[in-house]
């Protein structure tokens, strides 16, 4: 007679916190060591504070002003969010319309392409022309413009990713063509959908702090940084700089468990989750 020991939920949970640390603590090792290069290199090439300030400096910069450049950061973060849902949104649903019909994908792509081909800081003064500049609506159009394009492609090459022999066993069950895209396509175009929706996260951030260089409310963390570098407070620019960055690895931390969530079904993460 054999006897199973199922693992208990505490073990489980051990395993993969041990698991989840080992994951991160190469990371922290070299940001560690990162910190530890940039104060011994300012130390050792007599670096001046105009071009790279301390670390420790920065740090006691962003203690100081903490309410400010908080403050400042949550009113830029609502502007990338914004530009994320709607570049975000914008590119789901035309990548499902070019995946439905694969003619009219083949005549936009191209002009798609082009688009993106434009550097990002061209748009920003322009949307300030078609919007007020004082107001998150040109910065939120900014950072969807950069959203738009890496969602657009990665969700619609999920959407056509599909074998056609997954396609015909539906159609044999007199499935239509949305049900085909409720259950076959978009699942399957899922893993493709978040992986860039965790890059838009960052490109957001990107987006709203470039747009706000060309104009906007003096709350906002890209004047700050704008302000604090004319001033050569450099200190207080790479603590926004800080700021900026922490939100952004928030941002991309909060898509990503959405993702866990959105995925527990895919047998190949489960896989690796147990691996």
């Amino acid at each position: 007679m054999t006897i199973v020991v199922e693992p208990s939920p505490r073990g489980t949970i051990m395993t993969e916190s041990r698991r989840r640390a080992g994951e991160w603590i190469p990371a922290l090792l070299v940001f560690v060591l990162g910190i530890v290069a940039w104060q011994l290199a300012i130390s050792i090439f007599n670096i001046q504070r105009f071009l790279l300030p301390k670390p420790g400096a920065i740090v006691a910069k962003f203690w100081d002003d903490r309410s400010i450049l908080w403050h400042a950061g949550w009113f830029t973060f609502k502007e990338a969010v914004g530009g994320f849902v709607i570049g975000s949104g914008a590119a789901i649903v035309l990548a499902t319309l070019l995946a439905r019909f694969r003619r009219l994908g083949a005549a936009l792509m191209p002009v798609a392409i082009a688009a993106n081909a434009i550097p990002i800081i061209a748009f920003a003064p322009i949307f300030n022309a078609w919007f007020d500049p004082l107001a998150a609506t040109s910065k939120m159009a900014v950072a969807a413009v950069l959203c738009f394009f890496p969602v657009l492609v990665n969700t619609l090459r999920g959407l056509t990713s599909v074998r056609p022999a997954q396609v015909e066993l539906m159609r044999s069950y007199a499935a239509g063509e949305i049900q085909i895209f409720r259950r076959l396509r978009f699942p399957t175009a899922l893993p493709y959908v978040f992986a860039a929706l965790k890059v838009a996260t960052v490109l957001a951030m990107i987006g709203a702090i470039v747009g706000e260089y060309f104009g906007g409310s003096q709350e906002a963390l890209g004047i700050q940084i704008k302000n604090s570098a004319a001033l050569f407070d450099f200190e207080t620019a790479w603590a926004a700089i800080l700021v900026a960055s922490i939100l952004g690895i928030a941002f991309y931390l909060a898509v990503a468990v959405a993702e866990k969530f959105a995925l527990q079904w895919d047998p190949t993460r489960q896989e690796r989750g147990s691996g």
